[in-house]
């Protein structure tokens, strides 16, 4: 398998919070470029789906566990 079909990929950090927030874990933080961290995910069990629906407006997620999860993933951001 190709390491970009076993992976899904992002610099969006809004899409990235609400597939965390969807019970989707981080797998990897690409921060090689300082201007703009990668978020990669395992693909699978529905993960393109949920992007789609993000992309669509039409997932919902519970909005205190999406700011929980933005925070999280801005410390992972900013954390060695």
């Amino acid at each position: 398998m190709k390491m970009e079909d076993k992976f899904f990929k992002t610099h969006d950090f809004g899409l990235a919070t609400a597939l965390t927030t969807q019970g989707y874990p981080v797998a990897y933080l690409d921060k090689n470029n300082p201007q703009q961290v990668e978020f990669l995910f395992e693909r699978g069990n529905g993960i393109d789906e949920t992007v789609q629906a993000y992309w669509q407006s039409e997932l919902k997620v519970n909005a205190q566990i999406f700011f929980q999860n933005s925070k999280l993933l801005k410390n992972r951001i900013y954390s060695n």
